[in-house]
């Protein structure tokens, strides 16, 4: 086995495709890709095969020194928008706990904020030679970059929100936001102003999108105005909440008694620029947020709180235990969220 795991990284270079390995070997390239990575769920029979064909073929599905002798390269995918902002960072924290636990390495796949890399790190690089699943940090994914994923049998599963067409673990986005503008309608609110995120990306996640619709539906529905004027955006960092407080007061006519802020590093923003312009929260502005950040208890932010380092610890889980053999390990799950009323939101000025 040993040398023909050898006589197939000579022959790597090839051009040699798992296509032509599965029409050799009369089988499935999942069930290809399964045998080479040395997962569950082959009969020893056809993995071996499957493996003779490779070998004959020179074909290469592993970078690690063994190639296929093992076909496990023990490293898990993680697939991130950004690294520097809070969400992103707490979710490979967690992750990186879980494989750690099972002694699995994290390979980190950062496409800083732009999609332009997507192609390269969606290439047979990344998936047949470098990892053995992959875990998807708020994005959605083309139906291109998920037949090919499937097609391969990678176990796949997002973290961060709802994505069709495969597992993810996240909150209720709409209900968190739901819930947030609720509380400044119960506290007396009527002129609420809203500060969405909308990354300038083509990252094309519906998480902001659902966010919006939960404050529009949830104004409408108590029989308040949702005013154009009011209506800000940010791409979810502090400065982008700092410059859409100072839009928002530059304007002329009357201000709102609220902000709700789709998540809390731009309601900090907010809050600190409202502080530099004299205007004192909570008395005369009240801000809530999405998050429970690590800062926001120090600045007693009123937010919708989630744990995303507990979300990808099970996603992460899921991953190792599919891995392991456990059919069906993977699956979609609804992760909790909470208000937390701190010190930000206040009864409206009388």
């Amino acid at each position: 086995m040993a040398r023909m795991a050898e006589r197939s990284q000579r022959g790597g270079h090839s051009g040699v495709s798992i296509e032509d390995v599965a029409a050799a070997a009369g089988v499935s390239t999942a069930t290809v890709s399964r045998a080479v990575r040395g997962l569950p769920r082959v009969s020893p029979a056809t993995r071996e095969k499957i493996l003779e064909v490779a070998g004959a073929l020179g074909y290469v599905a592993s970078s690690s020194a063994s190639g296929l002798a093992t076909g496990r390269t023990k490293t898990i995918g993680v697939l991130a928008p950004f690294v520097s902002r809070w969400f992103f960072s707490k979710a490979i924290e967690g992750a990186d706990r879980e494989l750690h636990s099972r002694h699995y390495n994290l390979s980190l796949f950062n496409l800083g904020g732009h999609g332009s890399n997507r192609e390269r790190l969606f290439s047979k690089t990344m998936v047949y030679k470098q990892i053995d699943a992959l875990l998807v940090l708020c994005m959605a994914l083309s139906h291109e970059e998920l037949d090919h994923l499937q097609k391969i049998d990678i176990p796949l599963i997002v973290v961060g929100g709802h994505v069709e067409e495969c597992a993810y673990i996240g909150i209720d986005d709409y209900a968190a936001a739901s819930t947030a503008v609720r509380h400044l309608i119960d506290l007396g609110h009527r002129d609420i102003a809203l500060l969405h995120g909308d990354d300038e990306t083509d990252l094309n996640f519906d998480v902001p999108r659902v966010r919006i619709l939960a404050f529009k539906d949830v104004m409408a529905a108590a029989g308040l105005p949702v005013r154009p004027e009011w209506d800000e955006w940010g791409d979810f960092t502090v400065r982008s909440g700092q410059e859409a407080f100072r839009r928002l007061w530059a304007a002329p006519g009357p201000k709102p008694s609220a902000i709700f802020c789709a998540s809390d590093e731009m309601a900090m923003g907010v809050i600190f620029e409202a502080s530099r312009a004299g205007v004192r929260v909570p008395q005369e502005l009240s801000v809530v947020g999405i998050d429970d950040h690590d800062f926001a208890d120090a600045m007693g932010l009123t937010t919708v709180g989630q744990r995303p380092d507990e979300q990808a610890e099970l996603a992460t889980k899921m991953l190792l235990d599919e891995l392991d053999g456990t059919v069906g390990a993977v699956q979609s799950a609804l992760a909790p969220h909470r208000l937390i009323v701190r010190r930000t939101t206040a009864p409206p000025p009388s």
